[in-house]
């Protein structure tokens, strides 16, 4: 394998995400199930087994590896797919089983140790970008299967490009001083005061899942603490906010019943919103093919996180909150116009295709990057097998001015009882600066 990382997802750090992972040695109602006995199946010959590979598979849609190492329309995992990050530009590496370009003379245990320790076979840090935080909790024998499946894709030859880092992020040697300070090795520890599927749902989101690479606030070197896990944050390089997981008032997950959940995981869309950017690519690649009984797990899991305070929006992107009068007329005019024939003129949608506006938690919360976003740049929710024909969101960049996305904006985050805080034409400016090519 090259001496570039292994990666997850096209941003640093992290991608809406939200939430994918691997199973955990736990079966329903069954309490522990020795993690060892997932890997069973192999043959005698040492070669593994097709029920073992399929396993494998599942598991590597789960972490979704497509989407960081397979370029759009390339060979899958061939690498060199790019992630811009604000230190530079980072490249995936081939994990195919081609010996001299990707990782066929890796063993099952140099492919483990990348998992557990974030080294490379040579013994080269990782960058984070590759979620090893997060995999270091995976068990082995879910690590052999990913290895398995990977042994069984078509071998590509291409050599991995190597990253485009700016001094001094390019030494790897300061990824020591990372390690210390956010990363902890270990696989992980059941909690046995808790139920097998609410532990089945820590083990998919904390492992495989890496659901807190986005949905927790980082700092200047790319490292969150443990302590503000789940609690959202801006997506670097990426200009999405992904909410808050826990049970805050934000926009947290405490008051969804259990299938709502569910439903935004598999679907795409559910009674309580839709899923749009990265978190789209999350379900397309990823939970769409997850099992009903793990996603639930997931949902049961997530669901119990602590309530906490959301994290503030930048005080320099805060708006004046001077007269809106003439801001909310003009936004109720544009909604009534552009907006109402979907969502409905009180804003209570028409589901499960158009959200309800009204009373919409992602719509009111502290950061309003991503109503701007829907405003700006459109979107649909990801077709899945179960929901194979999504309706979408087109986009108004180009018809609409930054008053007047702000004024629409404002409107939907202060109308109907909503209390979000009005939005300026310097923030649109910006996101549009930033996103619209």
């Amino acid at each position: 394998m090259s001496t570039s990382a292994i990666f997850k997802r096209p941003a640093l750090w992290a991608v809406a995400a939200i939430l994918v992972g691997a199973v955990l040695a736990f079966t329903l109602g069954r309490g522990f199930r020795p993690p060892e006995l997932l890997g069973a199946g192999a043959r005698s010959d040492g070669a593994a087994s097709q029920e073992v590979i399929a396993r494998g598979k599942y598991l590597a849609q789960a972490g979704d590896c497509i989407a960081c190492h397979t370029v759009p329309g390339g060979k899958i995992f061939s690498g060199n797919r790019g992630m811009p990050t604000p230190f530079g530009t980072l490249y995936a590496p081939n994990i195919t089983p081609d010996p001299e370009t990707g990782i066929g003379a890796w063993t099952a245990e140099d492919f483990f140790r990348m998992m557990r320790t974030g080294k490379s076979r040579n013994g080269e840090l990782l960058y984070p970008a590759m979620p090893f935080a997060s995999y270091t909790k995976v068990t082995r024998a879910d690590s052999d299967a990913i290895y398995a499946y990977l042994r069984s894709v078509p071998p590509v030859r291409l050599k991995s490009r190597e990253h485009d880092l700016r001094f001094p992020y390019n030494n790897r040697s300061l990824l020591i001083g990372w390690r210390t300070l956010y990363f902890q090795e270990g696989e992980y520890v059941p909690d046995r005061s808790k139920s097998a599927e609410w532990n089945r749902g820590a083990y998919l989101v904390q492992g495989l899942g890496h659901c807190a690479m986005c949905h927790t606030p980082i700092n200047a070197l790319g490292g969150s603490s443990e302590e503000q896990a789940f609690r959202g944050g801006l997506i670097p390089m990426q200009n999405w906010y992904a909410p808050s997981l826990t049970s805050n008032k934000e926009a947290g997950l405490g008051n969804w019943e259990i299938q709502d959940i569910v439903d935004l995981l598999q679907k795409g869309v559910s009674n309580r919103g839709t899923v749009y950017g990265p978190m789209a690519e999350v379900t397309f690649n990823s939970l769409q093919f997850m099992s009903d009984e793990d996603v639930r797990a997931m949902a049961v899991y997530l669901k119990s996180l602590p309530a906490d305070q959301p994290v503030n929006a930048d005080p320099a992107l805060a708006p004046a909150r001077a007269d809106m009068s003439q801001q909310h007329s003009q936004g109720r005019r544009i909604y009534e116009a552009k907006c109402a024939s979907c969502h409905g003129d009180a804003g209570r949608g028409m589901l499960p295709h158009y959200p309800p506006l009204a009373s919409n938690q992602s719509i009111t919360m502290t950061s309003a990057v991503n109503p701007i976003r829907m405003v700006l740049n459109g979107g649909y929710p990801p077709g899945t097998r179960r929901n194979p024909m999504p309706y979408g969101m087109p986009p108004f960049f180009h018809e609409m001015s930054d008053e007047e996305i702000a004024a629409v904006v404002t409107y939907i985050r202060t109308a109907w009882g909503n209390r979000g805080a009005p939005v300026t034409a310097r923030e649109v400016s910006n996101l549009r600066a930033a996103t619209v090519e």
